[in-house]
């Protein structure tokens, strides 16, 4: 694992997307196509704005996975992660060779089966995620299931990452943040040949610090990052203000 800390958030963001396209097109070079995971939410605004400027990915060889999205969030939804990647991402780059969403809207279960299927014939290359204030590693929030092998889960959010989702301004209030999503498993996101793990900001600094100097538990999801062969935190100086001096 390693930890680069940037004085600012779009630093971090230069950073982080510039490794994700290199990492991109050296799969492309090795075996002719690349599939990656890309999150959503805040924190990746400056991540992805970089990754979608870079030169030489052929995205036609690319296919994508996201992390996550809300149990019965309609499309137009202004916090649907559906929404999100569309706009901010799949508009701004030539057609991938398969952008995998997940849908929300379907059946949970029947969504869950399609996803994994999908996943299971995809390994990933490169995963881009972030780290909640809970310490939730997509949205397995703690305490966290480490154990189970399936790709896709249905899971329950708790009230801290509800509240997350409401200060971020995606919702007007909590009892509007969905109790319910579609999660990719820690597990699944574990099986990432390289992880780039982008997390700005001060609100975040309490969980960064448990995610990389607590021993790996459940109850800090993003803990599990230190046990992965090739995992990058790209952190700014507030997110890391409580970081150990050995650790920066």
């Amino acid at each position: 694992m390693k930890i680069v800390v940037s004085e600012t958030n779009p630093e971090l963001g230069y950073k982080a997307g510039k490794h994700a396209a290199e990492l991109i097109r050296l799969a492309i070079a090795e075996k002719g196509f690349s599939n990656v995971i890309l999150a959503t939410g805040t924190s990746q605004f400056q991540t992805l704005n970089q990754l979608i400027t870079e030169q030489g990915i052929d995205w036609s060889k690319v296919t994508m996975f996201h992390l996550d999205e809300y149990i019965g969030m309609e499309i137009t939804h202004p916090a649907s992660f559906r929404k999100y990647l569309n706009e901010r991402f799949l508009a701004n780059v030539p057609a991938l060779k398969d952008a995998f969403l997940i849908n929300g809207e379907e059946d949970a279960e029947t969504e869950t089966i399609r996803l994994d299927g999908l996943i299971f014939a995809h390994p990933i290359d490169v995963a881009l995620v972030g780290v909640g204030e809970n310490g939730h590693l997509a949205f397995n929030d703690p305490p966290a299931d480490f154990d189970t092998e399936k790709p896709y889960l249905i899971v329950n959010l708790d009230e801290p990452c509800r509240r997350q989702q409401m200060n971020e301004g995606w919702f007007a209030a909590l009892d509007d943040v969905p109790k319910q999503a579609i999660s990719m498993s820690v597990r699944q996101i574990m099986k990432s040949k390289h992880i780039i793990c982008s997390v700005p900001d001060q609100r975040k600094a309490v969980a960064v610090k448990n995610s990389l100097e607590n021993e790996i538990s459940n109850l800090f999801p993003a803990s599990i990052l230190q046990i992965h062969p090739d995992c990058t935190f790209y952190l700014d100086q507030a997110s890391a203000s409580s970081l150990s001096k050995s650790k920066i």
